[in-house]
């Protein structure tokens, strides 16, 4: 087994092979003096079972990711495995008017075409996206992690609150696992990164608030749904994501909210100036790990999830 890491999230690659007990590959990925990736990797993996460990949270990310892939095809690798824990280009997953891509199937076939066997990438914005490759995707989801976090807090009569529509059934699963009420605030978007709260399904107040959604990017919906949440009498909010891309206004709305705490996990590195705000980081090192070892090992990647005394 050789596992590489570009420049996406090192730390995170560190972890994980930490997590499954062998070192980091080595493998140079710079610029050249125009821009373009330059990538060399510095050992023999003729035959090896590779994995790459790299969330494509922006363009260089993906073109190192693909440039690394075909790297490793041309050095004879026996298999690539791509370890995305944030899939970028996720939201654009179907043609919601006209003259519009889906840039996620192009990024799949992408990812195909760079000689990629395998993908392993957690709470994928859509899960449709999965039947867009026309290679194996294990799609893992990190609530097993946020689940043991949230029950270590020891919530009193807690609800989980969903901040859209399109985050229900999340909502509904993590609520089911906590054995915790279920509230959904509709909300009307008005641009891309604008959004207004139309009204509150279910009761949410006077309790604990968990507001989960799959990622926060400029931290509008979630702002207002802290807000909202509030306003119906939660005697604590805690918003929850799997994917902090936190870019935009973010920090400043974030700032603005006063919030008690603002739950994600380590799939993106976390931006030096969001350090102030009370962030707290869960690592999905130990999960991706065992999720490493069972591919590399043909063992059942869904397994990990029947028993979370593996993670």
């Amino acid at each position: 087994m050789r596992i590489f890491s570009g420049n996406a999230n090192r730390p995170l690659a560190e972890a994980i092979a930490a997590a499954i007990g062998c070192r980091l590959g080595e493998l140079t990925v710079g610029r050249f003096p125009d821009g373009e990736v330059k990538v060399q990797i510095m050992e023999d993996v003729r035959g090896a079972d590779t994995f790459i460990i790299q969330p494509t949270t922006s363009n260089d990310f993906l073109m190192e990711l693909l440039i690394i892939a075909d790297c490793l095809r041309r050095a004879s690798a026996k298999r690539i495995t791509a370890v995305i824990p944030y899939f970028g280009y996720a939201r654009q997953d179907r043609k919601h008017e006209g003259r519009v891509p889906i840039t996620a199937k192009l990024v799949a076939n992408l990812i195909t075409t760079a000689g990629i066997d395998r993908v392993l990438t957690v709470d994928l914005h859509a899960e449709q996206i999965q039947g867009f490759f026309d290679i194996p995707v294990d799609h893992l989801s990190a609530r097993p992690v946020i689940l043991e976090y949230l029950r270590s807090l020891k919530l009193e009569d807690p609800v989980v609150a969903s901040p859209d529509t399109g985050s229900i059934k999340l909502a509904e699963r993590l609520a089911k696992a906590l054995g915790a009420r279920l509230a959904i605030i509709h909300k009307r978007r008005l641009s891309d990164n604008t959004t207004e709260v139309a009204h509150v399904i279910g009761e949410i107040g006077p309790r604990p608030c968990i507001i989960c959604d799959d990622m926060i990017t400029t931290a509008g919906s979630m702002v207002n749904a802290v807000n909202t949440a509030r306003q119906f009498g939660a005697t604590r909010v805690i918003p929850v994501a799997t994917h902090g891309v936190l870019c935009g206004d973010a920090f400043d709305r974030l700032y603005a909210a006063r919030l008690d705490e603002l739950v994600i996990t380590d799939t993106i590195p976390l931006k030096r100036r969001f350090a102030d705000l009370p962030i707290r980081v869960l690592t999905l090192a130990p999960l991706l790990g065992e999720a490493v070892k069972r591919i590399h090992t043909n063992q059942s990647v869904s397994a990990l999830f029947s028993d979370s005394k593996k993670v």
